[in-house]
């Protein structure tokens, strides 16, 4: 187990805005930050980041909490993992006690599977530096391919010995069962035998935006022809291929920097352009591009440039690719290198300036590059010019933005010389016929969901109590440890029966004064997740303590601290920036009006679904329980008069 001073110094380092910044592009927006969701596909940003309070709020999907229980939810990490990663950020050394067995037998099997790739990647790396087979074999390939030591050990480089079961055998060795090696496909079982699924192949591991290890691609060296050249791990509960972009975790910083992404093909070309200089860059691996490779590289730029090798057919197979770009909001260029150029062989043959300059120089917008591609093609023949006009248009209009599409069908025209009328009519055709098909595909759900809806409309009603209660806890956050005047209202009556009220003022603490009004009444919150917050403030509270609000965003219990810290985040989601600019400006909280009046309601609702409750008795009601009922009535009705409510 971490040691508890360990665990403080991490929380007093970590600051939210450079934790949730290493995966998030986020820009200034008040005395906060704002981004894209990094768990929802959205176009406009609802992720807040409040470096004053040292926590975050998705909107988009409810998520929130602190740097601790954004690393649990975005990397899932368990919460040691999240505590380590963060040590090692901030250079903190951790202190550990040992582990019970119980303790062990809780990492659960993904945990299993991410250690052992991690293992594995470890490994394959000093098999490659320090056995005769792997120096011979495997580094000398990546010698002759240019790399430098640095760059071997910055992509944890490896080698797999061709043996059929070494690296098996090691990591059973090593206490890792063969179960989890199976599950992450790098041990396959057959027949109760078990060999190396990358034997004899150079590594090449695939990190997470965290730097976790999800996978592994191998590259085979001899010329096998029944032999994959490149084999990757299988599917798994870590390893999704069409989630994962290679280099993204080293080049992730460069790329919000850069505000661009470069997207090439294979391993070695996003190393080469590392070893030239050029960081922001990553990798399908092989795979056609898909909308949630995409989304990842969307929560660092919008901008995506996409480099072609020099092989015509290739870039064909590949093109559609830049449409999935622009149906993601995102803006697309594209560079194509010379005939019998990659982006590897290009980066090992041309200065680290020249590369750069090339690619500042080559890049150009999808019209043009479509238009370069296909022109040949077309020459001389009005139905292919037609078709290439109706192609590039067909892409414009996967492009959300109503503005960028109409500048793109400008430059369609200036380059095609078509009249932008006729192009204007064919993209909105192809807008509309895009919204009947999607349209046709809802139309089932939509008549499947309709008396539900009907329902729903008819029912929908707010549900007041879960109102009351949250603003209970919501007083209680902001303002619990505050001391503030109450008045109290004594009620007496003179010798001839005359109502007198008397108001009484007194000093409480907030926190105390609401415990007190809650207390007499024994009133319960219905809501588990207030009542455990409740609990959770209560007792300092009793012990003479202050409320801590950051043990409560820093709760292990994720319901507690999202729902925190969505309270505590109401107060930005409207910022008063935005009013005071229009010279409108808001009264301060009368902190005693809140806190009674969120009580009181609580009060008038309880005593409302009493007597509800006893009105829906079948039976004649008896003297005892009419004067009950018109006793709750009467203590609803003065309630409602301090409410000034009309009942």
């Amino acid at each position: 187990m971490i040691s508890r001073s360990t665990i403080d110094r991490v929380f007093e380092a970590a600051r939210v805005e450079e934790v949730i910044g290493e995966f998030v592009q986020l820009k200034k927006a008040g005395s906060n930050f704002k981004g894209l969701s990094p768990f929802t596909d959205e176009k406009s940003p609802s992720f807040m980041v409040s470096p004053v309070k040292q926590i975050w709020k998705d909107f988009s999907t409810g998520k929130g909490g602190n740097a601790i229980s954004f690393l649990m939810e975005h990397e899932h990490y368990t919460y040691p993992e999240a505590l380590k990663w963060l040590a090692k950020k901030y250079n903190i050394e951790i202190e550990e006690t040992a582990q019970t067995n119980q303790e062990k037998e809780q990492i659960n099997e993904r945990e299993s599977m991410f250690l052992v790739s991690n293992f594995a990647k470890d490994f394959f790396h000093n098999t490659m530096l320090t056995s005769n087979q792997g120096k011979a074999i495997g580094l000398s390939y990546f010698k002759e391919r240019g790399f430098r030591d640095e760059t071997i050990k910055k992509f944890d480089l490896g080698y797999c010995l061709d043996e059929w079961d070494h690296f098996t055998n090691a990591a059973i060795s090593k206490g890792y069962q063969l179960k989890y090696l199976e599950s992450t496909g790098l041990t396959i079982v057959k027949d109760n035998k078990q060999f190396d699924r990358f034997k004899g192949r150079v590594m090449f591991p695939i990190h997470s935006m965290s730097g976790r290890i999800l996978g592994f691609g191998g590259r085979i060296l001899t010329n096998d022809k029944k032999a994959a050249k490149y084999l990757n791990s299988p599917e798994s509960d870590i390893y999704h291929k069409s989630k994962i972009l290679y280099g993204l975790y080293q080049a992730k910083k460069e790329i919000a920097k850069q505000d661009n992404c470069f997207l090439v093909e294979g391993y070695t070309d996003v190393i080469s352009f590392h070893q030239s200089g050029i960081e922001n860059v990553v990798a399908s691996s092989g795979t056609a591009l898909t909308p949630d490779q995409i989304r990842l590289i969307s929560r660092l730029t919008k901008n995506i440039t996409v480099l072609f090798d020099g092989d015509a057919a290739g870039i064909r197979a590949s093109i559609r690719g830049i449409d999935l770009i622009l149906e993601q909001g995102m803006n697309v260029k594209v560079v194509q290198f010379p005939e019998g150029e990659d982006p590897d062989s290009f980066a090992k043959s041309h200065s680290d300036a020249e590369l750069k300059e090339f690619l500042e120089a080559a890049a150009q917008d999808f019209i043009n590059f479509k238009v370069s591609l296909l022109v040949e093609d077309t020459q001389n023949d009005p139905v292919k010019k037609a078709g290439l006009i109706r192609d590039i248009v067909t892409s414009i209009s996967k492009i959300p933005d109503a503005i960028q599409r109409e500048v793109y069908v400008q430059e369609c025209s200036r380059i095609m010389e078509i009249s932008e009328r006729i192009l204007f009519s064919e993209l909105a055709q192809l807008i509309s016929k895009n919204k009947t098909e999607d349209a046709k595909q809802h139309q089932e759900e939509k008549k499947t969901f309709e008396v539900v809806k009907r329902q729903d409309i008819q029912l929908e009603e707010i549900d007041e109590q879960n109102k009351y209660e949250r603003e209970i806890i919501k007083n209680l956050l902001i303002f619990g440890n505050e001391e503030i005047d109450f008045m109290d209202e004594i009620i007496h009556f003179d010798e001839n029966g005359k109502e007198i009220k008397t108001i009484k003022k007194y000093l409480n603490k907030v926190s105390r004064e609401i415990f007190l009004q809650l207390q007499s009444d024994e009133i319960e919150f219905t809501n588990s997740i207030f009542q455990q917050i409740y609990s959770e403030i209560i007792y300092p509270l009793n012990q003479s303590q202050k409320i801590e609000i950051e043990k409560l965003t820093n709760n292990l219990n994720s319901n507690i601290s999202s729902t925190v810290t969505s309270i505590l985040f109401e107060e930005d989601e409207y910022p008063l920036s935005n009013w005071e600019r229009k010279n409108i400006f808001i009264k301060n909280v009368d902190i005693e009006k809140s806190v009674n009046d969120a009580i009181f309601n609580l009060r008038r609702i309880l005593i409302k679904k009493l007597i509800e409750k006893k009105m829906l008795k079948e039976k004649e009601y008896s003297k005892e329980e009419i004067e009950e009922i018109m006793n709750y009535n009467s203590l609803r009705i003065r309630l409602s008069e301090k409410l000034n409510r009309v009942v």
